[in-house]
């Protein structure tokens, strides 16, 4: 009987440990990144040897920072995925670069100097204290001689010199060495967030009915990288095509370095402005006043600071609603132009709170506050069988199609440009520059700067002024179908006749049939505009009062090429009827009577000049009072 049982508990456990799911780790290797304007597809593949039955795949030190609903798994041959499991493993801490291993254990090395150095320090302060609290000579039956007060007093002078002269060097040290700190603390804000993060861990539960060697892709989005589009904008002269280079600028702090990945950027997600201003309707009524042309806030700069009021370097800043973005300089410091209906500005880093705060000031200075990642576990089901769906199709922008010229380069900053074949992909909803060559990204928080595509567009250009607002002239290149180059809004750097000339916004958001492209200033041509006083009357006329009001604007073009000349001006615009706004001279300017807006458009030789003269007057009631500029 008891041999009986034995034989029975025997087949029991081996039962339990036949149907035991075995746990399999996988360390794999970042195979492909697709960069999303933010966020980014990172696709990782690892052949695998499965048994018959269960198996547990558990993949290790991915990024903290992985959306796991995002999570997708794809198995070839006769695999099923039974089900997909994203979780935090705050015990394996994700390993830190070698670079900020060294900052670390230089900041290590100097605290303990540093605590060293005050030990001694307080020392010094114990004997100061021993010196002066027995300074008294002598005592009460004893008494004191000449030659003992002057050796008391040389051997007092001695000893507190020397324990002076020691605290000061002291003091000099522990200095040196907290500026020492503050420099590598600086440093190791560049390259990373002081914080430590988890490590990411997926655990794929896969069944095969036989012993095989499948080809595990793991797919997912991941937060704390993004790219966003600059440009460099050249024209030689107005007689020849505008070059236009697309950059991408490109940042991962992922914590985990991308080694010779397949790159590709998806669209799917000084200090005076180069853009061109715009008129108001000019709307004449009672108690109403002319409009007011206050330059509207063109650019914003400032400083971004920690929970600890110390410079952020690297947080990115982007224009709410657009690609337009920048980032943060060593000491914290940003510069970003706005388009003209900018109203937010959005601040993030990698283990702060993500900030949206309204455009109020030229100058906004930032404090981030820490975020805290919580421990969360999603499961999400897939099957093997099934076709992956493209992550990309729900997060890309559209676009439309391509030509293209010239080589592309990526570089990080301060380092050499290095020519990186390129490859463009159209796609229904997006445009995919693909780079050819395997590229490293380091999870190191530094901008790179990608030149992906250089574009020869024929151009046809345009001075453009309103004298009223603004007496520069400002030059305007315009391109006709521009929708075949993909571009997105992003700021431009601005280069005519071989000088930068500063920057500007290349907006394609509400560009028509022709995208025009503000270069800038032309200070080689004048434009002055003055009242002028003979036609500025007033007269009583039966039961109403007419003003008369004059301008002489005067346009000089001091190239040596004849230039196009668009000049905008505008009378009021009545909206009651006992006010009559009748235009007397303009000087052949085409009149918008909607608007009031006045448009001369004409060609100017070198070195010769125009006038031209706007002269309107105003009729209404002698017991009103009108406001007319």
């Amino acid at each position: 009987m008891k041999a009986l049982n034995l034989i029975v508990l025997l087949l029991f456990v081996s039962n339990i440990f036949a149907q035991e799911i075995q746990v399999k780790e996988i360390k794999s290797e970042v195979n492909e990144v697709t960069v999303f304007l933010e966020g980014a597809q990172v696709t990782r593949t690892k052949k695998v040897e499965l048994m018959n039955g269960i198996t547990i795949l558990k993949f290790v030190n991915l990024s903290p920072f992985i959306d796991a609903k995002s999570v997708q798994i794809k198995a070839n041959g006769d695999v099923t995925v039974l089900s997909v499991n994203h979780q935090q493993n705050y015990i394996d801490k994700l390993e830190k670069p070698r670079d900020i291993k060294v900052l670390e254990s230089k900041i290590e090395e100097i605290n303990k100097q540093l605590n060293l150095e005050k030990t001694y320090l307080s020392i010094l302060n114990e004997e100061l204290a021993f010196l002066k609290e027995n300074r008294a000579i002598g005592g009460k039956y004893n008494e004191l001689s000449v030659t003992n007060l002057k050796e008391a007093a040389e051997y007092y002078s001695t000893k507190l010199t020397s324990i002076k002269l020691k605290e000061i060097e002291r003091n000099k040290t522990i200095e040196d060495l907290q500026k020492q700190k503050r420099n590598f603390e600086n440093q190791l804000k560049t390259l990373s967030s002081k914080k430590e993060f988890p490590t990411g861990e997926i655990l794929v539960k896969v069944r095969t009915k036989s012993k095989a060697y499948p080809k595990i892709e793991l797919s997912y989005l991941v937060e704390n990288t993004g790219w966003f589009p600059t440009y460099d904008i050249r024209a030689k002269d107005i007689s020849e095509p505008v070059e236009i280079i697309y950059k991408a600028n490109l940042r991962q702090d992922t914590k985990v370095n991308w080694n010779n990945v397949k790159l590709k950027f998806s669209s799917s997600n000084p200090n005076t402005s180069g853009v061109a201003p715009q008129l108001k309707t000019y709307y004449l009524g009672y108690n109403t006043k002319p409009p007011v042309y206050n330059r509207s806030i063109n650019s914003v700069s400032g400083q971004v600071f920690d929970h600890e009021k110390s410079p952020l370097p690297g947080v990115t800043v982007v224009v709410s609603g657009t690609s337009i973005g920048t980032t943060t300089d060593m000491n914290g410091n940003y510069s970003l132009t706005l388009p003209s209906n900018a109203n937010q500005l959005n601040y993030s880093f990698i283990g702060y709170e993500k900030q949206t705060l309204p455009v109020s000031s030229s100058v906004m200075n930032v404090y981030m506050n820490e975020n805290f990642l919580p421990l969360e576990e999603v499961v999400t089901v897939g099957y093997g069988s099934k076709k992956k769906r493209d992550l990309t199709s729900a997060l890309q922008g559209k676009v439309a199609g391509v030509r293209i010229r010239g080589t592309s380069s990526v570089r990080s900053r301060g380092s050499e440009s290095n020519a990186i074949p390129f490859q463009k992909t159209e796609n229904q909803t997006s445009i995919n520059f693909e780079i050819k060559t395997p590229y490293t990204i380091k999870s190191d928080n530094k901008n790179y700067s990608v030149d992906m595509i250089v574009y020869d567009v024929p151009a046809s250009y345009q001075y453009f002024c309103i004298p009223k607002i603004d007496k520069d002239a400002f030059l305007i290149a315009n391109i006709t179908d521009w929708e075949k180059y993909n571009l997105l809004e992003g700021e431009a750097n601005i280069f005519f006749e071989e000088t930068y000339i500063g920057k500007t916004l290349l907006d394609v958001r509400f560009a028509s049939d022709t995208l025009q492209l503000s270069l800038g200033r032309d200070k080689n041509v004048s434009v002055s505009r003055e009242k002028v006083k003979d036609h500025t009357t007033k007269q009583f006329i039966g039961t109403k009062k007419e003003q008369t009001r004059g301008w002489k604007t005067t346009v000089k073009n001091n190239k040596s090429q004849k230039i196009q000349m668009i000049v905008l001006d505008q009378i009021p615009v009545s909206r009651f009827e006992e006010i009559e706004v009748e235009l007397q001279a303009s000087s052949g300017g085409k009149y918008e009577k909607e608007s009031g807006e006045i448009k001369w458009n004409f060609t100017l030789d070198p070195t010769n000049k125009k006038e031209l003269e706007l002269k309107y007057s105003v009729k209404y009631p002698k017991s009103r009072k009108l406001n007319i500029e």
